[in-house]
């Protein structure tokens, strides 16, 4: 066989989008064409697969190889196709048997040693490949406990590439030996839920919050303000002289406000997942409101998202939850400007010459500042 296709994913914002990727060998000088606009981490990727294809024991094919990268219309950027990659070639070149079901999905990015790592926005993909009647999805083992939060798909984790090795001692010659090894070792990589990685289970929390109402005496009108602000989404505003206990009141609104439902948790974990900070947090779906408090130096972009293929900015992390600017004035006026949008429409939309992304952007806004600059 001088052919194979297999589905892997990528972001576009904090969304998935399916990617084939194709990989064809045929006669002709020995050389590697990635196409399917690949941006220069997947071009690279070339030389990350041969080494780790080499050093786990496989052979690299010495063939003309091209690997397409389907739909070839959409910008691809981020190493998650690394392992799609090598898996498409072994499996082109007969040296891995894929398990037998209709549609796996993989992802994954590989180490010179051929050592998986993981790759942020693991959540949007699966859930997106079971939205599109995919049954089983193969992850480095540092996205397991991510990939299972969403229910009804088999979950492969692998560490290394050699582990896809089938068990020594079985004559290969034989047809169904070498498949019942490929059975054997295919098994060997599904992964369950644990009570610590149950979806179930107490989730982490997406911003450490160890401050209480109980620990401040007084300020019971203020207080009541934070009360009716968080019973209400509504938006606040502390105007006050330094030491007066701004900040410290603001810190401790998550604390009142109310757990997130479950399609709020799936929505924040996603948008943590494609900003890849959910690695730091196990246990299960994102349950507490998250607290967003970003420096007065921060740019128009990083509040509400950027860059050539966009990224949630502080509006989009902080949806759901709190948003608290301290200090307002000393905020540019551009990054205050970019607020408009997702205050009147709880959502952002950035647009690109290729495409438009959309992030959600419901958060609760909190402001602190000096009653005058000189203060």
């Amino acid at each position: 066989m001088l052919y194979s296709k297999v589905s892997s994913a990528c972001l576009y914002g904090i969304d998935g989008v399916m990617i084939e990727v194709e990989v064809d060998l045929a006669s002709g000088i020995p050389q590697t064409t990635v196409v399917g606009l690949p941006d220069s981490a997947i071009r690279e990727a070339v030389e990350r697969v041969r080494s780790a294809i080499k050093n786990c024991g496989f052979t690299f094919p010495m063939q003309r190889i091209t690997i397409n990268l389907a739909p070839a219309d959409i910008r691809k950027e981020g190493t998650a196709f690394d392992l799609a990659i090598a898996i498409g070639l072994l499996a082109a070149s007969g040296q891995v048997q894929l398990p037998g079901l209709d549609r796996l999905l993989i992802i994954g990015e590989l180490a010179l040693d051929g050592a998986l790592r993981p790759v942020p926005g693991v959540l949007a993909m699966v859930d997106l490949a079971r939205r599109n009647g995919f049954h089983a999805v193969l992850v480095p083992e540092g996205n397991v406990e991510e990939a299972l939060l969403l229910e009804g798909m088999t979950i492969y984790g692998l560490q290394h590439l050699k582990q896809l090795l089938p068990e020594s001692g079985l004559d290969h010659g034989k047809q169904e030996q070498a498949s019942a090894a490929d059975s054997a070792t295919w098994e060997r990589l599904i992964r369950q839920p644990t009570r610590e990685g149950d979806a179930s289970a107490p989730a982490a929390e997406p911003s450490s919050i160890a401050e209480d109402y109980c620990d401040v005496l007084g300020q019971h009108h203020v207080k009541r303000a934070l009360t009716i602000a968080a019973a209400g989404m509504h938006n606040l505003l502390l105007i006050g002289p330094p030491g007066t206990g701004k900040t410290m009141l603001i810190r401790r609104l998550p604390g009142i406000l109310p757990a997130l439902s479950p399609e709020e948790s799936l929505e924040v974990t996603k948008i943590y997942s494609a900003a890849g900070l959910l690695r730091q947090h196990t246990g299960g779906l994102l349950t507490t409101r998250p607290f967003r408090s970003p420096h007065h130096t921060i740019s128009a972009g990083g509040l509400i998202g950027g860059g050539g293929i966009p990224k949630p900015g502080e509006v989009s992390l902080a949806h759901r939850g709190v948003l608290f600017l301290d200090e307002l004035p000393e905020f540019s006026r551009t990054a205050l400007e970019v607020l408009r949008q997702p205050l009147e429409e709880r959502r952002v939309t950035i647009s690109r010459s290729r495409a438009a992304f959309t992030f959600p952007a419901h958060f609760l806004l909190t402001i602190s500042l000096n009653p005058c600059p000189c203060r």
